[in-house]
């Protein structure tokens, strides 16, 4: 990377893009494996009350200007039947942690380098960053769903609805008829709040509304009765009366079915009113983590205190709504000290050092801060 104005040569470049290719080769055929010893992916629980548990995890881009370090290092937990609400500015890293999860990462030059993912699943305890293509198959769609954030652009414009939700079904279920995965798809439909089941199984996606494609995305993730739910901005580009709606009907199903919900968002309001506990994401990492009521009622980290101040208070006028001042780092050039230093307006002398760890302040609430480093803040 040039050191002044953050261009590269050609040459430059063209000896990236070999070095990538060599790293993203050998990721591949190892991934795309037929035969392999369920002892290099089958792992146990850390805690047996957790669905997922995030170690440690490394997922980096590998482009023709360098490494974008997406994900750098993230550690947290799903525990069972709890929503876990993941928030951060566009470009953290969250939507790529999930993406991580479910093994669809866009390769071959997204990779998940480092780290574990332990999932307990139904009859065994699976690292999905150490499995293949195809035991991964065999688990998402069935015991991982995910609801994408964008239900129009993850619909297939061409196929009709009923065609697409039977597909899920026949896939995880060989055993079932035709006529059993049909009414299993009209039932999800109706779960999901949707009045005209039958007449919106023959329907082509652009044929319904945003709040009724969410509500497809949502039957189409509930359709095995996964034990975790990654709910990816699920409100997004929706109305506030249909994303109250989508809220209240994920929180029903989540105890209908007694799964876990992951809930990626930048709203805070939707995580005060769903999430059980919050995990705070800033420049690929984990700034903070604890439960809602300590996250919104005592704010440790700069970056989350700045979050919480940024968003409008009811019955509140204020000339204009505080901002984070100055920019992100570079992903593909990170500073060696703590990525929110160069933004961040409680520095400490420490803050110059190495990047931080993570602090435990109490038993359910970490900080990544320096200004914690003695037990409090200095």
């Amino acid at each position: 990377m040039a050191k002044n104005d953050g261009y590269i040569s050609a040459k430059e470049s063209r000896r990236i893009s070999r070095e990538n290719r060599k790293i993203t080769s050998a990721m591949e055929k190892k991934k795309n494996r037929k035969r392999v010893d369920p002892s290099e992916y089958e792992t146990c629980m850390k805690d047996s009350n957790n669905i997922l548990e995030i170690d440690d995890l490394h997922t980096f881009f590998f482009t023709d200007i360098g490494t974008v370090k997406s994900v750098n290092g993230v550690s947290f937990e799903v525990p069972k039947g709890k929503t876990v609400g993941v928030v951060g500015e566009s470009g953290c890293g969250k939507s790529v942690t999930s993406l991580s999860i479910m093994q669809l990462v866009q390769r071959p030059q997204g990779q998940i380098v480092s780290g574990s993912i332990r999932f307990d699943g139904e009859q065994r305890c699976i690292d999905i960053a150490k499995a293949t293509t195809s035991v991964m198959q065999e688990i998402r769609g069935k015991e991982i769903s995910m609801i994408f954030q964008e239900p129009m652009t993850s619909l297939n414009p061409v196929f009709r609805i009923g065609m697409q939700l039977n597909e899920v079904l026949e896939l995880h279920n060989p055993h079932m008829t035709a006529e059993q995965v049909k009414a299993r798809t009209i039932e999800m439909l109706e779960l999901v709040g949707i009045a005209n089941s039958e007449g919106v199984y023959n329907m082509y996606p652009h044929e319904l509304s945003g709040g009724m494609r969410q509500r497809v995305m949502i039957a189409m993730a509930l359709c095995c009765d996964p034990s975790l739910i990654i709910a990816d901005e699920p409100t997004t580009a929706l109305d506030v009366t249909i994303q109250a709606q989508i809220l209240d009907l994920l929180r029903g199903l989540k105890e209908k079915i007694n799964s876990s919900i992951m809930l990626i968002t930048h709203d805070l309001g939707v995580i005060a009113e769903m999430a059980d506990y919050v995990v705070v994401m800033y420049a690929g990492k984990v700034v903070e983590k604890g439960t809602a009521a300590e996250i919104f009622a005592n704010p440790l980290h700069p970056y989350t205190i700045g979050l919480l101040a940024s968003k409008p208070v009811v019955n509140k006028k204020v000339d204009r709504l505080y901002s984070i001042p100055g920019k992100v780092p570079n992903p593909v050039n990170m500073p060696d000290y703590c990525y929110f230093k160069d933004r961040c307006e409680m520095c400490v002398e420490k803050c110059s050092g190495p990047y931080p760890d993570m602090i435990k302040v109490s038993d359910t609430h970490f900080v990544s801060c320096y200004r914690y480093c003695d037990g409090g803040d200095k």
